[in-house]
């Protein structure tokens, strides 16, 4: 196990990305966990999705922060790509730890729209790493992905693995943050933390992921497509897990050190949170259906078997991710253990109440 050395107690953390999915649960879990804490929040509120859905990932975290004294809550509406206001909100707020969450996301998105990832998952990252350099934060924690592994064979997927053939535009912008990352922790002795999820999912989610998208095409009585065929694995990952494996990696920055030739060793870590247990997306289909009849969200003599179909691989996509989470565990005690039908059966719950099905 590593040792703590940020103790954010007291302290202020900047959340880019925070009105996103894993961003808004980050935000109200450190609410929860410290007595007295300031959580700044930064997001562009673009509608890449509802907007609607970020509106209401807010108001959460304002409702939990009144309700909880010592904690506060701000809000800066920005876009990262502003390097100007980047800078003017490290100026204001001098966070001890920066947890960037911000990114244009989407594999398939990418193929279409590739403009939109050069500026938020390169510029926007440039920025922070910027603002980290002038600011010094204790510890600089950063998303990546699980897409990094682009078409590797070898599974479990493991951080020692080489991680150079991207089959998407998306997972080159993620392998060039960790490129940037190291970069700026071997020039300026910045303590940084990537971490590769792997597909997240929960309730409050993004409406573009799988589970997401199929509940709202079998409510409204459309097919659903199903990618190669079937033969996808995902290592899904509920949100909460993601959240407490970002929580105690923030605590453990990769300590500074010098090396032999007098210059700084990169105080730099990546780490795979992922379930490391892989399901077929049939059955996760399957899952999720059984879940949403047991909801209500949809009715009791619902026709799933006619209401998919299913098609070739798509571009950009991969056959099967499977997180080797062993060095997860032993820095930190932690692996995700949420099973699938729990996290879908508090997706289905979330949906029904949210959407007033």
């Amino acid at each position: 196990m590593l040792a703590k050395n940020v103790d954010l107690e007291g302290k202020t953390v900047l959340v880019t990305g925070a009105a996103g999915f894993i961003g808004s649960y980050l935000a109200m879990a450190l609410l929860k966990k410290y007595g007295r804490i300031t959580v700044a929040g930064f997001d562009n509120m673009n509608d890449y999705y509802d907007v609607s859905l970020k509106e209401y990932r807010l108001r959460q975290i304002s409702g939990l922060a009144e309700s909880l004294p010592g904690r506060d809550w701000s809000f800066v509406k920005g876009d990262l790509a502003d390097k100007d206001l980047v800078m003017k909100t490290f100026e204001r707020y001098r966070p001890a730890a920066v947890v960037n969450l911000a990114a244009q996301a989407g594999v398939r998105y990418s193929i279409t729209n590739p403009d939109a990832y050069i500026s938020s998952n390169l510029t926007g990252f440039f920025n922070i790493l910027e603002a980290c350099r002038k600011y010094r934060p204790e510890h600089l924690v950063y998303a990546s992905s699980s897409s990094v592994y682009g078409a590797n064979k070898k599974i479990p997927y493991s951080t020692e693995d080489k991680v150079d053939n991207p089959v998407s535009l998306y997972a080159a912008t993620k392998k060039a943050n960790e490129l940037m990352a190291h970069a700026y922790s071997k020039l300026y002795d910045i303590p940084s933390t990537g971490l590769r999820f792997f597909t997240v999912y929960g309730p409050a989610g993004r409406p573009d992921m799988a589970y997401f998208g199929f509940t709202d095409k079998l409510l409204a009585g459309k097919t659903i497509e199903i990618f190669n065929y079937g033969n996808c694995k995902r290592d899904f990952t509920y949100v909460d897990d993601i959240v407490e494996g970002v929580s105690r990696v923030m605590e453990s920055a990769p300590e500074k050190q010098t090396g032999e030739d007098g210059l700084p060793v990169p105080p730099y870590r990546v780490y795979n949170i992922g379930n490391n247990s892989p399901e077929n997306l049939l059955d996760f289909v399957q899952i999720l259906s059984e879940e949403l009849v047991r909801a209500k969200v949809l009715p009791e003599d619902f026709d799933f078997e006619s209401r998919k179909k299913l098609v070739p691989m798509q571009p950009g996509d991969v056959p099967v991710t499977y997180a080797d989470v062993d060095d997860l565990q032993r820095d930190f005690g932690f692996r995700p253990s949420t099973p699938l039908r729990e996290g879908l059966r508090r997706f289905a719950e979330w949906y029904k109440e949210f959407y007033g099905v």
